[in-house]
């Protein structure tokens, strides 16, 4: 019990700070700051998401917060800038990604010294990058190219502001529906057991619709700060 509740406090203060960066990124450097996100977001949350944790007594992965947070950066974007510079999301993901796996692929091919005592580990870390790639890159194409379409589409269905909360869950909490499904079966089939497979989609489709509903007020915020021009674009 007390390994769990440890576990959710820490758990709950990364979600926070990862949402206050965001809006700190957003309020100095407007989005240009959003969009140095994105590739903070999606690196690290390939890497977490070979870590496994107890979390709200079912067993998942680490990385979800920071992957959320790049739906965030999409909804802010969207919210702000309209459809187009929201898509940048997909593109500057990619990138990163893609050339994370390059760089990190050359350099474990590059045989170590006798004093080197990291190679197994980033083996460990980053040899198995590249099928996460794959899992990752397919299902952030497909999750985010919705999820820019459906927030747009619900912002023409209510465009008030107080409706922001309805646009942005109901456009992010669907997106992460199919980015579970995607990601889950092209990441661990023949890793892990289906069963476990099934378990660790589920705990991360929970603690992803958590991470969701906990990011509307920054949204709600990024718009205030954009409308009463206290965002610094540079």
């Amino acid at each position: 019990m007390h390994i769990l509740f440890y576990n959710e406090t820490l758990w709950l203060l990364s979600m926070l700070i990862n949402f206050l960066l965001i809006l700190l990124a957003y309020r100095l450097w407007g989005k240009t700051g959003l969009f140095i996100f994105i590739p903070i977001s999606t690196i690290l949350a390939n890497v977490q998401v070979i870590k496994q944790v107890d979390l709200f007594g079912f067993h998942g992965t680490m990385g979800d917060i920071l992957y959320c947070g790049i739906f965030l950066v999409s909804d802010i974007l969207s919210e702000n800038y309209g459809k187009k510079m929201a898509r940048n999301t997909i593109y500057i993901g990619f990138f990163s990604l893609i050339s994370t796996t390059v760089i990190m692929l050359l350099s474990l091919k590059i045989h170590p010294n006798s004093y080197d005592t990291s190679q197994s580990s980033l083996e460990f870390i980053f040899g198995f990058l590249p099928r996460i790639t794959v899992a990752s890159l397919t299902a952030f194409l497909i999750s985010q190219t919705y999820d820019v379409w459906a927030y747009q589409f619900w912002r023409e269905k209510f465009p008030e502001f107080k409706h922001i909360w309805i646009r942005n869950n109901f456009s992010t909490l669907a997106s992460q529906f199919i980015d579970g499904i995607i990601f889950t079966v092209i990441a661990f089939y023949g890793v892990f057991e289906v069963s476990y497979m099934i378990k660790i989609f589920i705990t991360s489709y929970i603690l992803k619709t958590i991470v969701s509903i906990f990011d509307t007020p920054f949204v709600y915020a990024a718009a205030l700060l954009k409308t009463k021009n206290k965002v610094k674009e540079i």
